[in-house]
């Protein structure tokens, strides 16, 4: 068997949902093959935070051992992916002196300068999880994206931290201990997703990553190819299968089929629909489903609008948006959304690589796609993100995804 670096994995954790995309790493190119693929209905998680560790850790080993057999490779290192509502975003700043024996700015003094730049910013209950620059000045001169190698001698920088809540965090990392993992990093899905379906252009124009999963959904905005916002918004598509259940009055399974089968925004609203369950079938009303899933739809871009005014606006993204996530799978969501947040909008589906079935082209793969390329980019990092350690990667190349970028270009 190949060593471990050799591969990346990604797992996302859903509420819903587990998925696991195992990847094999070219040694010469360095991009990975896809080689496993396993999924698993979850519970014991509500809001992306986990309520009871069995559930998930079920849910692990379960699309673990899917992904595993596929690829005859034993897992013991991953990236984890979360979406959970206590993950956010924090704009910060810092000043060093570069070492004056040489006037050149070495990687010690990029780490320096991040550790000056976060030290008191973030709350002793917050663990960071990034640290993405978006701007170096070097005496005086603004808009360097990596300063390394550089004559100065005053260094600023301008970065956002990506943090998440101890507690959760630390779930996190007994949930990979119960399944006999090593967490290397933890990465907020929305952040995975975008590195599965954006390309540099896209990031350096302006662009959103709307990530729509069972109970929350992720906002992350893309300038000048760096990150500018993130957010978890409490909402996702699981809140409309309530509200169809609920409207209906008929029990969740049955909900989730109609959400499935003939939820649509935009499309017909004339005639019924039926749901065949347990030898039984249920007609409603075409035009009431309609109702109800536009409703909560519409609710749910709501906060993603107000999410993007926080992130300056969307003159800030001549690239549009790009929805990702199951909840992205309704008929007609595209144009809804672009109505709904007054930007040109799109489906997001992963960029291809080797061994790409045409089951994991799909939205609801972006994110673990992507954890299993944020992993190929970095798979030996033993640190993980216990220790509040930086990802190496964010500080030499304007954050992980610019990394990406860099490395498969």
């Amino acid at each position: 068997m190949q060593e471990q670096s050799h591969y990346a994995v990604g797992i996302d954790i859903g509420t819903k949902k587990v998925r696991c995309v195992i990847g094999h790493i070219d040694e010469t190119t360095g991009v990975p093959r896809i080689i496993g693929v396993g999924q698993a209905p979850n519970s014991g998680m509500r809001k992306g935070v986990i309520t009871h560790l069995n559930g998930p850790a079920a849910a692990i080993d379960t699309a673990l051992d899917a992904a595993e057999r596929m690829s005859g490779h034993r897992v013991n290192q991953a990236a984890l992916g979360t979406n959970g509502v206590h993950i956010i975003s924090t704009k910060v700043d810092g000043m060093v002196a570069v070492n004056a024996s040489s006037s050149e700015v070495t990687e010690d003094d990029v780490a320096r300068l991040e550790n000056v730049a976060t030290v008191g910013k973030v709350p002793a209950n917050r663990e960071i999880l990034e640290v993405v620059p978006y701007e170096y000045r070097l005496d005086g001169q603004d808009n360097i994206k990596n300063p390394i190698g550089m004559t100065g001698t005053r260094l600023e920088l301008r970065a956002n931290v990506v943090s998440g809540l101890v507690p959760h965090l630390g779930n996190l990392h007994k949930l990979a201990e119960m399944s006999n993992i090593d967490a290397v990093r933890i990465i907020p899905t929305v952040l995975a997703s975008a590195q599965a379906v954006l390309n540099e252009s896209q990031m350096e124009n302006g662009v959103a990553v709307i990530d729509i999963g069972a109970s929350t959904t992720g906002v992350a905005v893309f300038e000048e190819g760096d990150l500018q916002h993130l957010s978890v918004v409490p909402m996702g598509s699981q809140n409309v299968t309530n509200d169809l259940a609920i409207g209906l009055k008929v029990d969740l399974e049955i909900a989730e089929k109609v959400k499935l089968q003939h939820g649509e925004l935009g499309g017909e609203t004339t005639g019924v629909v039926d749901i065949k369950h347990e030898k039984e079938t249920q007609v409603f009303h075409r035009a009431e489903v309609a109702e109800i899933v536009e409703a909560r739809y519409e609710e749910i871009f709501e906060l993603v609008a107000k999410e993007l005014k926080r992130a300056g606006g969307i003159s800030k993204m001549p690239s549009g948006a790009v929805l990702v996530g199951g909840g992205a799978k309704v008929k007609g969501l595209a144009e809804f959304a672009k109505e709904q947040i007054g930007l040109a909008v799109k489906i997001g589906k992963p960029q291809d690589y080797a061994g790409m079935t045409d089951d994991i082209k799909d939205p609801e793969y972006a994110a673990a796609i992507g954890l299993m390329l944020a992993m190929s980019t970095n798979p030996s990092r033993s640190e993980g993100t216990h220790g509040k350690k930086a990802n190496k990667v964010a500080q030499k190349a304007g954050g992980f995804l610019g990394g990406l970028f860099a490395k498969f270009k």
